[in-house]
């Protein structure tokens, strides 16, 4: 990395990232630090910035991870600022836990290794009271039962897959599936009409959706009860997707057998029939890896060139370099912006030479490439548009310079 003087884009780093993801941004270019004033960029983990002071010299924020309920998102939108996150980075490792939690409840060995810590290992008859206490931890097999899982992205397609490797039924429940994860989801998953559905039918149930207005207490008092008794419900996905009051209630009556999660709150710490543990998921050396190099790609890309890859709250835009001069435009998704984009830059005798623009929700993104240099004049007609939230200017020839609202 360059010294926090000569580099022109400064990376404020509020977590430990990997190291192998850092690399992605060159020294000399880059330079990154936990104490920077006036960041041209932040790279996060879990850190939560809500009620935070984001410098005004922010473009840009990138999340080590899939969620980003961590982050002021909607406070970034109105700034024009991109969040990036990492969607399927982690996915293995959770896919994997999800696996342990399945195992651990089906063979009940959270109690088994709690009673084999509580052995005394000096004791004369330790070999009976073992036999003796294995009687009170029988288990089942995973093969032939039935997986219900709800929400069939990147993490619910391996666990599908996995699960019908290990012999078990899957049944999925997702109303808005990508074309890319139907592509990658196995033929032997059969489809359920709703979450209802998949609660009613399987032995285990895990949740695999983000937390959204729509999913909070997903699993609730009212659908709880409809599970198969003794049914195992597991939860990686975040806590306020599942009750915990319902979980408990569930629990008490017998009709839950087990809640697996990865979301240690405190009403149900200790509970002899919940296994929380503390926010495993992503804990790998792969997946912290991944999730690293992925999101400073696509800092990298944005800071020098404009893109936008998974940024949650703008949309996809990527367009090739054809041009020396870029301009790119961060704006509300209002009528005849690209009308008084393209008046601004003719009024200044400038030639379009490529123009992509898209629109997410509210939100919407233009990159423009110019056959000619672009005075500051221009870049400021543009911020003068109304609903026009950010314009940065990225000249190829020096690419590492940029004009920031």
């Amino acid at each position: 990395m360059a010294d926090a003087a000569s580099a022109p884009f400064r990376i404020l780093v509020l977590n430990q990232v990997s190291e192998t993801g850092l690399q992605r941004l060159p020294a000399g270019r880059y330079f990154s630090g936990k104490e920077l004033a006036d960041p041209d960029a932040i790279l996060l983990r879990s850190a939560d910035m809500h009620g935070s002071a984001i410098a005004a010299s922010v473009k840009a924020i990138g999340r080590c991870g899939a969620g980003t309920n961590n982050i002021p998102v909607e406070a970034m939108s109105a700034r024009g600022v991109p969040v990036f996150n990492a969607p399927g980075a982690n996915a293995n490792a959770v896919k994997e836990l999800v696996l342990a939690g399945m195992l651990l409840a089906a063979r009940n060995l959270a109690p088994a290794l709690a009673f084999v810590s509580s052995l005394d290992p000096a004791a004369v008859d330790l070999e009976q009271s073992v036999e003796t206490g294995k009687k009170n931890f029988g288990g089942f097999e995973l093969a032939g039962q039935t997986l219900g899982i709800v929400g069939l992205g990147k993490v619910g397609c391996l666990v599908a897959d996995a699960a019908i490797k290990l012999g078990m039924n899957v049944l999925g429940y997702d109303p808005e599936i990508t074309v890319d994860a139907a592509w990658s989801l196995p033929a032997q998953v059969k489809k359920a009409a709703s979450v209802v559905d998949v609660l009613k039918n399987a032995h285990f149930v895990s949740l695999h959706v983000p937390l959204v207005d729509a999913t909070r207490n997903l699993v609730n008092e009212q659908n709880v009860v409809l599970m198969r008794p003794g049914a195992v419900l597991l939860n990686f996905s975040r806590d306020g997707v599942v009750s915990d009051s319902a979980v408990l209630s569930a629990l008490a009556s017998g009709q839950l057998g087990w809640y697996i999660c990865d979301f240690p709150e405190g009403k149900i710490l200790r509970h002899p029939k919940i296994v929380a543990l503390p926010h495993l998921g992503a804990s790998t050396r792969e997946a912290e890896e991944n999730c690293a190099v992925m999101v400073a790609d696509q800092l990298r890309d944005f800071l020098e060139h404009g893109n936008i890859v998974n940024a949650v709250n703008f949309p996809a835009v990527s367009m090739a370099r054809e041009s020396n001069y870029r301009v790119a435009i961060s704006n509300a998704n209002v009528p005849n912006m690209l009308g008084q984009i393209s008046t601004a830059m003719a009024r200044a005798g400038l030639n379009i030479h490529n123009m992509v623009n898209k629109s997410r929700g509210g939100m919407a993104y233009t990159l423009v490439d110019v056959e000619s240099p672009v005075d500051e004049s221009v870049i400021a007609a543009l911020r003068a548009i109304d609903g026009v939230l950010a314009v940065r200017y990225l000249p190829l020839a020096a690419s590492l310079v940029t004009t920031e609202t």
